[in-house]
């Protein structure tokens, strides 16, 4: 039997990081979880790994600004599995498993807040105190400036072009300027810097050999990611009026660029890659109806109500990107979390005609996973290409090395190697 797998979800106490917990618990309860197996797009020449094996247990690490409501949380995925569990049991064909994985289930609780790096460093010991290895990072957790609305665009986008209206909106209004205590950009740390020095104050629990599988980690992005809004001289994104779209298109810039690394994709002289590698990978969540959007509109309210009833109309026309709860939302990571690598796509590969010595499989552009529904409301996962990759590419690797030499500014101040 594999080692249970020790998994981090930042952000976990509410939104798409509690339907993340949730959705994981009840697929793991299951002896076969359908989250498990491979989507219908999946080439038959994306072979990079072996099968997922069947776990009895699982460590979940709810890693949150509010240990009080990540308590209450914690309290409620106890009580929905339980119900759940007691539902598996009255099945005819009930073998049992779902008993055996509520006793080696532990739900652990764990202070951070991404936008005081301080606490991340604290994170990063506390765990290491605790645990020997890690197996899955999904780094959920973020932070939009949303201050309003601008009405007149928002009208015309409706009129005009409304499933574009609900799902990439152009009239939502942003502040800018605002920067963390450790004096960087507020955003773009809460988003994508403090997840980068989580990955890398964790980085020896994921090499660890107690657990021998590849490490996963999936970087949430959005479907508002994008490269209209990215600068490169405006990195910390403390001057533009778009930095939520900008923080998550910088994201899908540095996950593939990481991924690539650990499978020495760049150095076509390097030697054979190890063994355990830690990968990377982009998910976004779709459109969902959670609270970050409470800025704009009160959540419950009569804009939000209206907001709710467009998402499910959108979905009627054909949308997609419209999972609208939580639990859909989370498929596309927690589907990254227990598929096989072996039937994981991961980039846009050229035509098999084409195909040389550099165009293997990983070195086209690099996809990322969604959150999908049917009409009905079933969920599924999809991917898409990262949009303008060849042309931001050099300059991902930019902000790459960036935060690197940031992280390696704030151990030598914290003394530490």
């Amino acid at each position: 039997m594999c080692t249970s797998p020790v998994v981090v979800v930042t952000g976990a106490n509410a939104g798409v990081g509690y339907g993340i917990c949730r959705r994981l618990i009840f697929q793991l309860c299951l002896s076969n979880p359908p989250d498990s197996w491979p989507q219908p797009w999946v080439r038959a020449s994306d072979v990079h790994g072996s099968e997922t094996p069947r776990h009895d247990g699982l460590t979940l690490i709810m890693a949150c600004r509010s240990t009080q409501r990540a308590g209450a949380a914690r309290e409620e995925l106890y009580a929905e599995l339980d119900a759940h569990i007691v539902g598996l049991r009255a099945h005819p064909g009930y073998d049992g498993h779902a008993d055996t994985f509520r006793k080696n289930l532990q739900i652990e609780i764990e202070y951070l807040d991404l936008a005081k790096l301080s606490t991340v460093f604290n994170f990063a010991t506390e765990i290491s105190k605790r645990h020997t290895y890690i197996s899955h990072m999904i780094f959920n957790a973020g932070v939009a400036n949303f201050t309003g609305i601008d009405w007149p665009v928002a009208m015309r986008q409706v009129v005009f072009h409304f499933v574009s209206s609900i799902t990439k909106p152009q009239y939502n209004l942003q502040s800018a300027g605002e920067t963390s205590e450790d004096g960087l950009g507020w955003i773009w740390q809460s988003n994508l810097f403090g997840h980068y020095v989580l990955f890398r104050a964790l980085e020896p629990l994921l090499n660890s050999p107690a657990y021998t599988a590849d490490t996963r980690i999936i970087w949430s992005s959005s479907l508002e990611s994008s490269p209209k809004w990215f600068d490169k001289a405006d990195w910390q994104l403390t001057k533009t009026n778009h930095s939520y779209e900008s923080a998550k298109y910088q994201i899908d810039l540095i996950a593939p660029l990481l991924d690539r690394r650990a499978l020495a994709l760049q150095d076509p002289t390097a030697p054979a890659p190890p063994s355990k590698r830690i990968r990377h990978f982009v998910s976004h969540p779709g459109i969902s109806h959670t609270k970050i959007s409470s800025a704009l509109v009160a959540y419950g309210g009569f804009l939000d109500t209206l907001k709710l009833y467009a998402f499910y109309f959108g979905r009627l026309l054909g949308s997609r990107h419209h999972a609208i709860t939580t639990a859909n939302a989370a498929i596309a990571a927690v589907h990254l979390v227990l598929v096989s690598i072996t039937f994981i796509t991961f980039s846009s590969a050229p035509p098999s005609n084409t195909e040389s010595k550099t165009d293997a499989p990983g070195e086209g552009v690099p996809l990322r996973f969604g959150s999908e529904t049917d009409r009905w409301g079933n969920p599924e996962v999809g991917i898409e290409p990262v949009e303008q990759w060849r042309e931001n590419a050099a300059e991902g690797e930019v902000l790459l090395r960036r935060c690197e030499d940031i992280y390696r500014d704030l151990l030598k101040k914290r003394g530490t190697s």
